[in-house]
């Protein structure tokens, strides 16, 4: 058998792997190191100046990606959301000028305005320990609780505007607007993350949420600036305050409602699911997040859509089922984790502990499809639960295939209330 002779030639170096890409006026060169890292440089840019800078301020203050990593609405959310950090932030300028003002008059020690101040600021943490009783609620509707805090802190800082008109009542003046602005900030980041959410499309949560700050912080910076100059000119007399600061309250709480319009909220609450369900019976469409998100009812979500059964979501157990008929309403559906009560002016679901925005829908559904049937009969009938139920079995996988590849999340439902019962 030969032996194999040994090549004693030398060996060349592994040379590096590099290419140059040309797209957009910009000239990069991409070279793979030895170690197996990728190195970019930039060989020639030949953009406008006006480009460079525009492309380098989207870097800095939109995900990566944009606008292909966000969903829709996230322009009209990020202009809005801008305006109303700086008319919060010139807001803030003017009543903290009048609290120092109000402070000031009063006709007491230095040592005496420094303990009233401090009780004021306690006020606020009793705001935020009050507030945060309400998670699941913020939980099941961030766009209303989010509209809620900016009324709140607008209310708390209208308060401290005019507090030199009664520098006598500093200590409650101050202390009330302070209590409600600390459930306002409470609120406000409460809110945030299912807001920053309901736009991420590839994993990017934390890249949107870190440009969304920086966005806040900028146009916050420039709030501030443009309240001191307000301060010392229209806004040094009471007279003035009085006439910039309702203006500048009308467009921040404008702007916010914009925001959270633009949202397309992508979890299931009670209004959200009746809209859903509607839609799905009245056309046979289901409608995605940022169908519906012009269309909720921001303020008031609790109204029934008679389209969807007129169905009421977390009363007690108690106040809805007698015990005597308590075994005979979970026999109707054993297998189900839901309860209904069809009455005659609305139907009632009650859910298990531990059911999911699935059992919702599939409760929701059954009631729909049997207030449907009985408008078209023009009786009640004994066995109409019975037949809605067979109907929403046959309809309810398509329809819940549609639903998640809509961008629907049909793991959790969020009614907010906390009424749900367990055997």
């Amino acid at each position: 058998m030969q032996r194999k002779e040994k090549d004693d030639r030398p060996q060349l170096p592994e040379q590096p792997i590099s290419w140059v890409e040309i797209s957009n006026s910009v000239s990069c060169q991409y070279q793979f190191q030895p170690d197996g890292k990728l190195l970019v440089k930039m060989v020639d840019d030949s953009r406008p100046a006006a480009q460079r800078m525009a492309e380098s301020f989207l870097n800095k203050f939109f995900p990566s990606g944009y606008p292909y990593s966000v969903n829709e609405g996230y322009m009209r959310y990020t202009q809005f959301r801008a305006l109303q950090h700086f008319t919060s932030a010139a807001l803030s300028v003017l009543s903290t000028q009048s609290l120092l003002f109000a402070a000031g008059l009063r006709p007491t020690p230095a040592q005496a305005t420094a303990v009233s101040w401090i009780l004021r600021d306690g006020m606020q943490h009793v705001g935020k320990l009050i507030c945060s009783n309400l998670g699941a609620r913020m939980d099941s509707e961030p766009k209303r609780w989010r509209i809620l805090a900016d009324v709140l802190y607008d209310f708390g800082t209208g308060l401290e505007v005019m507090s030199p008109l009664c520098p006598h009542l500093f200590l409650e003046v101050a202390g009330l607007g302070n209590f409600a602005k600390g459930m306002a900030v409470v609120a406000a980041r409460a809110t945030r993350l299912p807001i920053y959410s309901s736009f991420a499309k590839e994993g990017n949560l934390s890249d949107l949420f870190a440009k969304g700050e920086a966005i806040s912080t900028l146009f916050n910076v420039l709030g501030l600036g443009t309240g001191i100059h307000l301060a010392s000119t229209i806004c040094s007399s009471m007279q003035g305050k009085l006439v910039v600061a309702p203006l500048l309250s009308i467009i921040h709480i404008y702007s916010v409602c914009e925001e959270m319009r633009a949202a397309p909220v992508n979890t299931l609450n009670p209004q959200r699911t009746a809209m859903i369900v509607a839609d799905f019976v009245k056309t046979g469409k289901i409608s995605s997040p940022a169908d519906l998100r012009y269309r909720e009812d921001l303020l008031f979500p609790g109204r029934l859509i008679e389209d969807a059964g007129k169905v009421k979501v977390g009363r007690s157990l108690h106040e809805v089922v007698r015990p005597s008929k308590l075994l005979q309403f979970k026999e109707t559906f054993p297998e189900e984790k839901f309860l209904l009560n069809h009455g005659s002016r609305w139907t009632d679901m009650i859910l298990e502990q531990n059911a999911t925005g699935e059992d919702a829908l599939r409760g929701w559904l059954v009631a729909a499809y049997a207030s449907n049937m009985e408008r078209l009969v023009h009786e009640p009938s004994a066995n109409i639960l019975q037949e809605a139920y067979y109907k929403m079995n046959c309809t309810f996988s398509p329809f819940l295939a549609e639903l998640q590849a809509k961008g629907w999340h049909t793991d959790q439902f969020l009614d907010g209330t906390g009424n749900r019962f367990a055997f």
